[in-house]
């Protein structure tokens, strides 16, 4: 059998950390009452509409993560790996735990303490983004859609991705879910924040010790472009 190099190990490690702390994000998300990301906002719009409930929305999100799953295999199986089956089996419970535990230890909190549960839960979103993507096995099933549709079009990534998020806001925002400062906060500062912990501790941790090597190969083929 063949052996798994520590580097694998490595990328496995970080999608299943890197997927729950996203997971655990959002549930502080919830805790602010400032907006969630665009895709949770379109979720919890149906959800609430749906005969599952937003009390098992768990359930709801596994389901709806199957559906769209099924379509990925059709339109570009590639996309499917590790990180998109717990994104399916288990990111919808992390966050349904996550929203009752702060719940549960801060039943009314004030604006200043919804603030800094914003903004700590939009850093470890993407810190946990960061290892997850970084990772590279397997997307979430709303992360491959902007991914094949930009394969499919040849429109460039970043707009596909800002029309997704704003048509699963707009749906979400119709049905009810809130949208707020928080969603605003995804959408202009996440890039930059998941670039920065890719640099400083995504990158290094998937090369390990090979990581000097990977940047003098990065920086050969800038160069040669």
């Amino acid at each position: 059998m063949k052996k798994v190099s520590s580097e694998m190990k490595r990328r496995i490690i970080m999608t299943v950390v890197g997927v729950l702390i996203s997971g655990f994000s959002v549930g502080l998300f919830n805790f602010s009452s400032c907006g969630m990301d665009p895709f949770q906002v379109f979720a919890h719009g149906i959800c609430a509409h749906t005969p599952f409930g937003l009390e098992n929305f768990g359930t709801f999100y596994t389901v709806l993560n199957v559906l769209m799953l099924v379509a990925i295999f059709f339109l570009d199986k590639k996309k499917i790996g590790l990180g998109t089956v717990i994104n399916i089996f288990l990111l919808g419970y992390v966050v349904q735990f996550s929203s009752w535990l702060w719940a549960s230890l801060i039943p009314n909190p004030n604006w200043p303490t919804k603030i800094i549960a914003l903004i700590i839960g939009i850093v470890i979103m993407c810190f946990g983004s960061s290892l997850y993507f970084t990772a590279d096995l397997g997307v979430s099933t709303y992360d491959a859609v902007a991914l094949i549709i930009t394969a499919k079009t040849k429109f460039k990534f970043q707009y596909c991705r800002i029309t997704s998020d704003l048509i699963c806001t707009l749906i979400g925002f119709v049905l009810g879910t809130v949208v707020g400062i928080g969603t605003l906060f995804t959408a202009f500062f996440m890039g930059p924040i998941i670039a920065y912990f890719n640099k400083i501790v995504a990158i290094p941790m998937r090369y390990g010790k090979d990581y000097s090597s990977h940047r003098t190969e990065e920086h050969a083929a800038n160069n040669s472009k």
